[in-house]
Formats: C-alpha cells, sequence, structure tokens
C-alpha cells in the first residue's frame, strides 16, 4: 500500500507540472526577460555579479499564506513566478562547478507530497528551455555551489529585510539567504552602510536600483500590451460601478463590484489594496479599511483601484455621487481637480520635467480654491497644515510610474518617451477644515495613466468617465449588477 501511495503521489506531481502549461497565453515572452537579463548585464561594472531573491511567502494566520506574489525585479529578469529562488547575473563569463555561464538561476527543489497539495514545481530542465537559462540548479544545491565572492569587485544585491521565515523545506529562500551571507561575508549585525566612498568590502546594495530604473521606467511595446489592458479592465470596473451606485451600498460591496470585473476579464490580482471611501472616508488617503456599512445620500464616494494583469498594475480613481447628482459645492470641488488634471495633461510630454506637472496642477488649485474662498490668501499660513507639514488641501503629488509595482521604478527627474504615469490632483477637505461647513467632507481625487510621447501624452484610462457631466450621464444607465438579486441573510 505505501509502495503504491508513492507512486500515487510521484505520477500526480507529475501530471501536475505537465499541466502548469496550462495558462494564458499573452504573458511575457521569455525572449522578453532574456533580453531584460543582457541589458542588465551590459550595464553591470565590470568583475561583478548582481544577485537576486524571489519574494518570502507571507503569513496570513496559522498554517494559511496569502496567495504567493513574486518579487517585481525578479519576475521582470527571469518570468518565474514562483518562491524559493535565487538569481545571478555576472557581468562577464565565469567557469563554476566545471560550467561556463554568465548567468545561473535557483530554482525550488522538487518535492511531490508537496506538490500534491500546492501544485507543480518548475525543473530545472523547464528552467533551462521555458525561461531561457543555460544553467538551472535546485536551490538545496546552492549551499555547496562553489562560488567566491570575495574575487568580485562588486556584488550587487538589495539589502535584506528580515521578514522572511524559516521553514523545514531544504533550500528555502531562508537558506538561499543565510548561505549568501556567510559566502559573501555579510555583516549580518547592521545593516550596510554603501557610501560613494571608496568601500570597506565589496559589497553593494544601491546600485542595482539605480542600473534598473531606468530600465523599469521605460517601457517596452510587449509591456504595454498588458498595461494597457489592465488599464482598461480598471475603467471598465469604474464605469460599471458608477451605473450600479446608489445609497445604501456598503463601501465592501462597491470594492466587490470592482474587484469582479477585475477577475471577469481575467486579472490576477488587484494592484494594491482597493481605497473605497465614502464622504468622510474618501478624505483619508490610503483608507483601505472599506467598512462603512451604508453609503448615505448626498455623499461622494471616492474609489482608487487597478487591476493587476499577468504582472502589471493600473492605478484608475474616480470620485462619484453616490446619488447620481453632484451638489453645488461638490461639482465645484470635482470641476476644480478636473480642471487641474486637465492643466497637467497639457504640459506632459518628453523633455518636461516631473515636477512641472505637479507645479501646473497645484497653481490651479491654489487659484481655484481662493476664489471658491476655501482659502482667504495664498500665503504659507493659509496654504500648509502646520500639524502635517503638507499642503491643508491638497497634501501629495500627482504622478507616479505604474507597472510592475503601483509606483514602480522609474527616474523622476525628466518625462521621457515610453514612460507611463499617473497624473492625480485631489482636493480632500474633511470637517472642521478651517473654512465655511458647507465644504465639510468634500474629498475628490481623479486619477489617470498616461503614456508619455514626442508630444503630449496618450490617455490609457478613457474608458471611465472624467467630466462631472459624463458620470451623471452614465450613472443613470442601467447597471448589468441591477440584474443580481440575492437573498437576505436571515435577521438574528
Amino acid at each position: 500500500m505505501k509502495i503504491c501511495y508513492t507512486v500515487f503521489v510521484l505520477f500526480f506531481a507529475s501530471f501536475l507540472v505537465f499541466s502548469q502549461a496550462q495558462k494564458p497565453d499573452d504573458f511575457l515572452s521569455s525572449d522578453f526577460h532574456k533580453e531584460r537579463r543582457a541589458l542588465l548585464r551590459d550595464k553591470l561594472p565590470e568583475n561583478s555579479v548582481a544577485v537576486f531573491f524571489s519574494n518570502p511567502i507571507r503569513n496570513r494566520a496559522n498554517d494559511v499564506n496569502f496567495k504567493y506574489h513574486q518579487d517585481p525585479n525578479f519576475y521582470y529578469l527571469t518570468g518565474h513566478r514562483q518562491p524559493h529562488g535565487l538569481l545571478m547575473i555576472f557581468s562577464e563569463e565565469q567557469t563554476i562547478n566545471g560550467k561556463t555561464l554568465d548567468e545561473v538561476i535557483f530554482v525550488r527543489g522538487r518535492n511531490a507530497l508537496a506538490e500534491l497539495y500546492d501544485g507543480g514545481r518548475i525543473s530545472t530542465n523547464q528552467a533551462v528551455t521555458d525561461l531561457q537559462f543555460e544553467v538551472a540548479f535546485e536551490t538545496p544545491e546552492f549551499k555547496n555551489f562553489l562560488i567566491d565572492f570575495s574575487k568580485y569587485d562588486q556584488v550587487l544585491f538589495y539589502d535584506f529585510q528580515d521578514d522572511v521565515r524559516e521553514t523545514n523545506e531544504e533550500g528555502d529562500l531562508y537558506d538561499l539567504m543565510s548561505q549568501f551571507k556567510q559566502k559573501a561575508n555579510y555583516p549580518d549585525e547592521n545593516k550596510l552602510d554603501i557610501t560613494p566612498e571608496p568601500q570597506k568590502n565589496n559589497l553593494n546594495t544601491t546600485l542595482l536600483d539605480k542600473l534598473l530604473r531606468p530600465m523599469r521606467g521605460i517601457k517596452t511595446e510587449e509591456e504595454m500590451d498588458l498595461l494597457r489592458k489592465a488599464v482598461k479592465i480598471s475603467a471598465l470596473g469604474q464605469s460599471e460601478v458608477m451605473r450600479a451606485m446608489e445609497p445604501g451600498m456598503s463601501e465592501l460591496e462597491v470594492q466587490g463590484m470592482h474587484e469582479f470585473i477585475y477577475k471577469k476579464y481575467k486579472a490576477e490580482y488587484e494592484g494594491y489594496p482597493s481605497i473605497v471611501g465614502a464622504g468622510h472616508n474618501g478624505c483619508v488617503l490610503h483608507y483601505i479599511d472599506n467598512y462603512k456599512p451604508e453609503i448615505e445620500d448626498g455623499e461622494l464616494i471616492l474609489m482608487d483601484l487597478g487591476a493587476e494583469y499577468h504582472g502589471y498594475t493600473a492605478d484608475v480613481t474616480r470620485t462619484i455621487p453616490v446619488n447620481g447628482k453632484f451638489t453645488k459645492e461638490q461639482k465645484a470641488i470635482y470641476d476644480l481637480v478636473y480642471e487641474a488634471q486637465e492643466a497637467g495633461m497639457a504640459v506632459a510630454k518628453a523633455g518636461v520635467p516631473f515636477s512641472a506637472v505637479f507645479d501646473t496642477t497645484l497653481a490651479v488649485i491654489n487659484e481655484g480654491l481662493l476664489k471658491l474662498g476655501i482659502v482667504e490668501s495664498l500665503s504659507e499660513e493659509d496654504l500648509i497644515d502646520p500639524a502635517t507639514g503638507r499642503h491643508r488641501y491638497y497634501p501629495h503629488g500627482c504622478c507616479h510610474h505604474i507597472g510592475l509595482d503601483v509606483h514602480d521604478l522609474g527616474e523622476y527627474g525628466t518625462l521621457e518617451e515610453n514612460m507611463v504615469i499617473t497624473i492625480e490632483p485631489g482636493i480632500y477637505i474633511p470637517e472642521g477644515s478651517p473654512c465655511d461647513e458647507k465644504w465639510w467632507d468634500i474629498p475628490v481625487r481623479i486619477e489617470d495613466d498616461y503614456l508619455i510621447k514626442k508630444e503630449g501624452v496618450e490617455l490609457l484610462s478613457h474608458d471611465a468617465p472624467r467630466k462631472s457631466s459624463e458620470i451623471e450621464k452614465l450613472m443613470k444607465e442601467e447597471s448589468a449588477f441591477g440584474q443580481l438579486n440575492l437573498p437576505k441573510l436571515e435577521e438574528e
């Protein structure tokens, strides 16, 4: 019986490995990842090695983990989406363990019983054929991997955050990091203090980010295909929720409608925790509780959500009146934010400083707040909140890169062609603000995603209305969610 069980486990695990090829056919190609590795290799200093670790598995509670999400840099360079991995890229060819190589990947060791529960693991042969690596090992082999890090002028890696759990699995991420630290003579007691001055050792934890930032900040056509899908799905979600919105819904219900749309279009994740804040909650910039059980008639609801499609995330925000009609004050603030966004769009193009877009939106908002009587002057005393040191009503920036992260790696000096950024001005007037009470608890943010071009920008999130009049018009339409009639829970 024991032999039969073992054979079954091995057979089933083999089946799972075979079946993992059944996936969407529009992921980034292995050629893309191989080309990214080659581009990074060309940027590496002479006689150096770049070391990357996969993301840790995050525990949710007890023996249940969160759904695994790969480290963006690791995915960018390999296409590998499974945990417990190690990548090394060398500036020149090396002879290690009898093999000539300029890159090597370590993938999680095979375990038939674990794969029966959790699914197939990629084999070293698949790492060679599917990920296009000439050399691949299983992670337990790193312990005896004969590499002398002291011979390199620089060993490049991201510093450790001490957030990896040790498990009973041989060659897990904890083991890989511990073994690397030992092999590289890592000063484990303190974080490395890497400065531009001559190094005390050859370990460098800052250069990789500088090398990857311009690479990830400029999107290729293959990346744009995925980003366009992520943005379109997110914008379609916003539009459908506008149709479905009505007083009495909960914030969680609104969140769920957005995320249902994402899954309907086969987006695997949300790019970040969904922000759905009605009334005062919309004035909390990163409000993610989404607990309010009944959204009230007359409130605004701020919805900042983004679908992640095959690793690439959108970031789209709309603020709408729950009952379908802006009040006079709500419309005044909304139209001011819209005007600021339009002004930011008008100046954005390749060659323009990032800061120019924010400065443009800020000038429009300041003048508008003054005209509406919300501030008495444009002095620092009236505009700056002494408690936070930020603008009292526009406390955040307006632009950031999106891509494999919602706040993606990229340069923030000058806009360049094929960057993808957000423009997201906002005004938030919480209760108790030093202005007329009629403005209190009005939060408005409008956020859209843009492809930077030589002359101007391409608005990617155009499927979600932006003008106040267009929003009110769309909210009069019937929603597919209106056909959903679930039984009520019995009252206790």
